[in-house]
């Protein structure tokens, strides 16, 4: 465990009162109360802010304890994690602001577990801090929201069931979304620039971006080539017309790397790619085509200066984002076919009760952080994991408990 096993809080929210960490707030408020079963707090670098996020959880919820500290301040960060034995974070961008807690977490050996997508910055956190959080005893696992945790957690689904039916995993695995009904807030817009911009300056950065191993260790290597959408294409399987999915850059590398960190259970030449179902005949076509058609123009005219303050000026600013009504109506559909090296066939089904990013984002990640807290005992070593190397099938257990996610088998041939 932690070594911070004396200290008075379960968790603490880093990031209250951002979008997202209002709602993680709210759903840890409904779900665990204050000072029960689980003692927890709220944390940011306004103490007027914290005061005001109290107010909207309601009664109740002026017990809840409150650390004021700021994420640029390397002192404050190692106070919040002396005081705590996880920490959840919600402030990005993270390449910008996320840097100091990582480093106090792996110092103080503290659990700590975020909402990033930015593979650049997780590959930096991974060179600078992993010896440290091996050392302390630290669990640092990045990725605990849509990015990438359906994804992950559905390749570990499906692989575990396949090596019940087939007596083997599968060595290649594709994930469809066939649907998926929600919006984007301006934190996110503001991750999505940043990378852009970053790349667009460094050669080396772009290299790295391409990557699909740069999350696993050096030894983590294959020599099948990797499949990744680029443009429309029909996939036969699905009998449907594809789009590039625009998470599919972080997932594959956290699928990869959990394959890295779990000895290759999955194959040292397994492969994985994602992509997004527009529908069939016509329709389908045109669509696929004006999906990567939009997603192309949004990341160049993100990565070129001249127009980058458009994109600003379009997209929500941080801390705006989905209404609550829209938050509930969303929800999302994955679908999985695995094949085994003998072509066995396996399709698997991961759903979601809200919106991918905010309402089951803020679930998936309170509950990510409790199991961290409560439930991942010695067996899991200080270090940098991913939520399937580190979580696994208890992970699961509280995603269909508590968090409206349902993992289910469709079909075997």
């Amino acid at each position: 465990m932690s070594n911070q096993t004396e200290a008075p809080y379960d968790l603490v929210v880093f990031g209250a009162t951002s979008f997202v960490g209002k709602i993680l707030s709210r759903y840890l408020f409904e779900t665990c109360g204050t000072g029960q079963s689980v003692n927890w707090a709220i944390a940011g670098r306004s103490s007027a802010k914290l005061d005001a996020l109290k107010a909207e959880l309601g009664s109740g919820a002026e017990n809840l304890p409150v650390i004021v500290a700021d994420a640029a301040d390397e002192d404050a960060m190692r106070s919040l994690c002396e005081q705590t034995r996880v920490v959840i974070s919600t402030v990005g961008p993270y390449a910008l602001y996320g840097e100091p807690l990582v480093k106090a977490c792996a110092t103080t050996g503290t659990d700590y577990c975020d909402l990033t997508g930015e593979v650049h910055w997780i590959r930096r956190m991974i060179s600078k801090y992993e010896e440290q959080a091996q050392e302390s005893g630290a669990r640092i696992v990045h990725c605990c929201g849509f990015d990438s945790i359906p994804s992950d957690m559905g390749v570990w689904f499906l692989q575990k069931n396949a090596e019940e039916v087939f007596g083997e995993p599968c060595q290649s695995v594709r994930m469809r979304v066939k649907v998926a009904k929600g919006g984007l807030s301006g934190g996110t817009f503001a991750s999505m620039i940043n990378v852009a911009k970053e790349a667009a300056a460094d050669p080396k950065l772009r290299k790295e971006l391409a990557n699909p191993f740069s999350l696993c260790p050096p030894e983590h290597r294959s020599q099948t080539r990797q499949p990744a959408l680029k443009s429309a294409e029909f996939d036969r399987d699905f009998n449907a017309w594809l789009a590039p999915f625009v998470m599919s850059t972080i997932n594959t590398r956290v699928v990869h790397r959990s394959n890295a960190l779990q000895s290759a259970r999955y194959g040292k030449e397994f492969t994985y790619d994602e992509a997004m179902m527009t529908g069939r005949g016509s329709k389908g076509r045109l669509t696929a085509y004006g999906v990567t058609a939009a997603l192309g123009t949004f990341v160049m005219a993100s990565a070129i200066k001249p127009s980058r303050w458009l994109v600003e000026k379009l997209v929500p600013e941080p801390g705006q984002g989905p209404s609550q009504e829209d938050q509930d109506k969303g929800f999302y559909d994955l679908r999985f076919i695995g094949r085994t090296a003998d072509d066995k066939a396996i399709i698997t089904k991961v759903t979601g009760d809200r919106d991918p990013g905010y309402g089951s984002t803020g679930k998936m990640l309170g509950q990510a952080g409790l199991c961290l807290a409560f439930d991942i005992k010695d067996d899991v070593a200080g270090g940098f994991w991913t939520p399937a190397s580190a979580m696994n099938g208890k992970l699961i257990e509280r995603l269909t408990s508590h968090a409206g996610l349902t993992f289910e088998v469709l079909e075997t041939r």
